[in-house]
């Protein structure tokens, strides 16, 4: 790969981005930018060249924490500082996806410090960082403790180090962009609040645009040093725009009108917190330094909200992020300053432009007289443009429904054919999401870290010390002392330091919580569609999708129904694409439920081999009836012992109903070796409800 970055003025398209970009290198305080993004749109590649972009800064000489010699950090771990520094280009940090946090803030060496008493601090990613840019690639595929600190440090301007009785604490402010792709998760609705913008981009559609990415990719490759030559001039002059904007800064003014303007805007959308007012001011005094302004206008607020908002209207983990631009059309204008008194003006003539008619602030009547659909002020004052066509055409929308009235009875999708030539239903609506009880898979595990099952990581409470794995991180003084305790005298020991070999160490292990792999294999089939339990289940899956959320889930899903399964959805982190595929889950035909077993079997044989610290819960959902044949039943009973030898851990949500109950759903999950839960108790607040009750009993019964 060549070293000649790509320069960032050759990019195509992307306004938003290079504008949200840009900000942030004029003012870092607006609090960096997240870029979200389907694959293969240069978001890394914008954000590399951006780098090359920002001026060079001074250090002082042999600091290992880039300290402006002009006014060096007075807690800097390398001490007192001489004036004395010479200037290098700014920094670009890349973050990678399996970074600890060793590795972001820096770590001690605690056997040098223990062995030899001297602090040997080694300065991490974040002290790198500074007065650059740092880049999180994927970020929502790091560990949320991770991204927490990160956007800490971006917040303060200061990273901490605080472990084992040292305390060490630095300088790191730098312009912060984390991509991600939506598809493969969502960040945490407050962890998205922590990014300062966001931008959300997608590939141009425009033949001629692609052609052109296409020309200046294969140009860059055959000579990046020539390439970049072509685009030298551009770059000088965005350089020199950038270090302009910086020192107009300080000189642009927020006046009242625009601080109404903001502030009625971020009450309007109803934003928690207060955090999108600041950022918001910021992205807009920003703007005005970048146009070359020294006050800020309705157009900066405007262009800040489209910026600051979208990311944080996301009221849970379903949503998508977007801003209603018509009612921030009508915010900004109610809230707008208001116009002076129109000065009464002569008798213009015949043309009756005087206080009656068309004034100065209504131009005239080319601007406001009524078209031929009647067009006017009262209706947009858009030069007579039409209404949406989606309007309704009388005041109680009948006209509006009467297509949907006249539509051919041909063309109604229910019922049509499914697989296996069955009939099937239209996909109903999911009921309404709610909480769930916890579902945990049982013993110990040590995958990532999440919120649902026990497991060795990185966080937690410690519960035992064990013999440093590798580099020793977290040391366990207790245990240490103990182990060394037994042989200072045969070391010679004298005074009252302890003589420490490198077997005396030892490490904590910590015991926290770690996130699962949920596979959700849902019957599809006619019997569940036949008594309306459609709706019922799919929110009860609904629930279970959003707990998985919570708790960092991955999540799959496999349907059956028909003449087989299929996997509707292959493990991955967005529980937004499975709430997608779920709502749009058809039904009918027959029960294959040996099917559907068999194919959850062989996805998570597959995830095993990809990730095989990560356990696996299985959730069935059926009322455990399986048709087509006399074999039915047995081949979903042998398909049901094949993952129950497996060791998969594994719930059965019984969707029977009715008067008459079979059973079926309890005799599959005692096969599964799993519980059976029914829709009803699923509901956490039922659960807590049934427990309460059995508490009161038993103490009635004591009473008694």
């Amino acid at each position: 790969m060549s070293d000649v970055r790509y320069p960032f003025t050759a990019i195509v398209g992307m306004a938003d981005l290079r504008l949200g970009l840009l900000l942030n290198a004029v003012s870092p305080a607006v609090g960096g930018v997240l870029v979200r993004g389907e694959k293969g749109t240069a978001k890394s590649t914008m954000v590399r060249a951006l780098a090359g972009l920002l001026p060079s800064i001074a250090t002082v000489d042999g600091c290992r924490f880039a300290c402006d010699p002009a006014g060096p950090d007075p807690q800097c771990p390398d001490g007192a500082h001489a004036a004395v520094g010479s200037e290098r280009p700014a920094r670009l940090v890349e973050l990678p996806v399996g970074v600890t946090e060793d590795r972001i803030v820096g770590s001690l060496d605690l056997e040098r410090a223990l062995s030899e008493g001297v602090k040997a601090y080694e300065p991490g990613l974040l002290a790198r960082a500074h007065r650059g840019v740092l880049y999180i690639d994927e970020v929502n595929l790091l560990q949320d403790h991770v991204v927490d600190l990160l956007l800490d440090a971006a917040a303060m301007g200061r990273s901490y180090v605080e472990r084992e009785g040292v305390s060490v604490r630095h300088a790191a402010r730098f312009l912060l962009v984390g991509t991600m792709n939506p598809e493969e998760g969502e960040l945490r609705p407050q962890l998205l609040d922590r990014f300062g913008l966001t931008v959300e981009i997608a590939a141009t559609r425009d033949p001629a645009e692609r052609a052109e990415v296409v020309r200046r990719r294969l140009a860059y490759d055959a000579d990046p040093a020539g390439f970049a030559a072509r685009f030298a001039g551009d770059e000088r002059e965005l350089a020199e725009r950038i270090t302009t904007a910086r020192e107009l800064l300080p000189k642009v003014e927020l006046p009242d009108a625009a601080l109404r303007q903001l502030t009625a805007v971020c009450a309007a959308f109803e934003v928690d917190g207060l955090r999108a007012d600041i950022v918001m001011a910021r992205t807009a005094v920003a703007l005005a330094a970048w146009a070359g302004r020294t006050e800020v206008l309705e157009e900066d607020v405007r262009k800040a909200a489209q910026l600051a908002l979208p990311h944080r209207r996301r009221r849970n983990p379903f949503d998508a992020p977007g801003l209603d631009e018509e009612q921030l059309d009508r915010t900004l204008e109610e809230h707008a300053e208001p116009e002076q008194p129109e000065q009464p003006e002569p008798d213009n003539g015949p043309e009756g432009n005087g206080p009656e008619g068309n004034g100065p602030d209504g131009g005239g009547p080319e601007d406001e007289g009524p078209g031929p659909d009647g067009g006017g002020p009262d209706n947009g004052g858009g030069g007579g443009a039409p209404e949406p066509a989606d309007a309704p055409g009388a005041p109680d929308g009948s006209a509006a429904s009467e297509p949907e009235q006249e539509q051919p009875a041909d063309a109604e999708p229910l019922p049509r054919q499914g697989q296996g030539g069955a009939r099937e239903s239209a996909p109903v609506a999911a009921g309404e999401p709610y909480r769930t009880r916890l579902f945990k898979v049982p013993g110990t595990g040590r995958g990532a870290q999440g919120r649902r099952s026990p497991a060795e990581t990185d966080g937690g409470h410690t519960i035992r010390a064990r013999r440093p794995q590798g580099r020793l991180a977290r040391l366990h003084l207790s245990a240490t002392l103990q182990a060394a305790a037994p042989y200072q005298a045969a070391r010679g020991r004298s005074g009252r330091a302890l003589e420490l070999r490198p077997d005396d160490f030892r490490e904590q292990v910590r015991q926290g919580r770690e996130s699962n792999l949920v596979l959700f294999v849902v019957d599809a089939s006619g019997s569940m569609a036949a008594r309306q339990r459609m709706g019922a289940v799919k929110g009860a899956v609904l629930s279970l999708l959003m707990d998985a959320y919570q708790r960092r889930d991955k999540v799959g899903l496999v349907t059956f129904r028909g003449s087989g399964a299929e996997l509707a959805l292959p493990p991955t982190s967005s529980v937004e694409v499975g709430a997608a595929r779920l709502e749009s889950l058809p039904t009918g035909g027959r029960t294959p439920l040996a099917a559907g077993l068999l194919r959850a079997h062989e996805v998570l044989r597959v995830e095993r081999m990809r990730d095989p610290h990560r356990r696996p819960l299985l959730v069935v959902v059926t009322d455990g009836r399986a048709t087509g044949g006399r074999d039915a039943l047995p081949a979903a009973d042998r398909a049901a012992g094949l993952l129950a030898a497996q060791g998969v851990a594994s719930v059965v949500l019984d969707c029977e109903s009715g008067p008459v109950r079979l059973g079926l759903a309890h005799k599959l999950a005692a096969r599964l070796g799993a519980s059976a839960v029914s829709l009803a108790e699923l509901r956490a607040e039922g659960v807590a409800a049934l427990v309460q009750a059995h508490r009161t009993t038993d103490l009635h019964r004591k009473a008694a």
